[in-house]
């Protein structure tokens, strides 16, 4: 967290002092973006775990993203971008899983062990995001853009219900707890407070201008950090945030 808390620090002083460094002539040749754009993707483990034997539904959540960029030419064709973006990065969907680890809370009683059924899982996870990236312009339209961010938690949810299956307690082969399809009879978990506040990632895109002002532009961005501190061990595997976004521009 500390490290993660130093970098966010440099690159926001970065990020003031390319601002400050160029007085009026920088101001005069930056320009500005304002976006708005749509993010599908996904919260998920890099490669299948074995214990997730078939991924049931995905459904659609609001990842919306809106904000501003700012990029800095340093020549005709390279360039420095940054800015600030709030967005949403969700996930809504249903696995099957077979000895899955988990905790949860069943008759307002908390128990752990290897889950084999069905897992709802609900992320939310708004943030406000920075990123420091380089640019490169090969046309009068078209710029490309890459490196990393860094994102500030604003608002997170962590959370589902386990159904249609059975908890063996403590180990695979421990007691057996049955949990039921319908609402009383399945068991709930909820891993918010273990989200990390600060997370990083590298993200790349591409910026087309339409005309003067208007432009589109698909981005990918990839998690570095997972969503989870390090010291949270109730899921097996690290998740990570890894979206695509279509975005529509306003140069100012």
């Amino acid at each position: 967290m500390k490290k993660n808390n130093i970098l966010l620090m440099v690159m926001a002083m970065a990020w003031l002092h390319i601002g400050m460094a160029g007085g009026k002539c920088l101001a005069d040749s930056m320009q500005v973006r304002v976006r708005a754009g749509y993010s599908i993707g996904a919260t998920t483990p890099i490669g299948i775990p074995a214990e997730i034997r078939s991924i049931e539904s995905l459904r659609l959540t609001p990842n919306f993203l809106a904000g501003a960029d700012v990029h800095l030419p340093l020549g005709n064709r390279w360039g420095v971008l940054t800015g600030l973006h709030i967005e949403n990065k969700g996930l809504d969907g249903e696995v099957t899983t077979k000895g899955y680890h988990m905790r949860v809370l069943m008759d307002e009683s908390e128990l752990e062990g290897y889950f084999t059924g069905h897992v709802r899982q609900k992320v939310t996870q708004w943030m406000l995001s920075v990123p420091l990236q380089a640019s490169y312009r090969p046309s009068s339209r078209l710029s490309l853009h890459g490196g990393p961010y860094v994102s500030l938690l604003v608002s997170s949810d962590f959370s589902g219900y386990a159904f249609s299956g059975y908890l063996r307690v403590d180990d695979p082969t421990g007691d057996m707890v049955q949990m039921g399809s319908k609402d009383g009879e399945w068991a709930t978990y909820d891993f918010s407070d273990d989200l990390r506040r600060c997370q990083l990632g590298l993200a790349a895109g591409a910026d087309w201008l339409l005309s003067r002002h208007m432009g589109t532009s698909v981005d990918l961005s990839w998690g570095l950090t997972a969503i989870h501190h390090s010291r949270f061990k109730t899921i097996g595997h690290r998740l990570y945030p890894i979206y695509g976004t279509i975005s529509i521009f306003y140069q100012l």
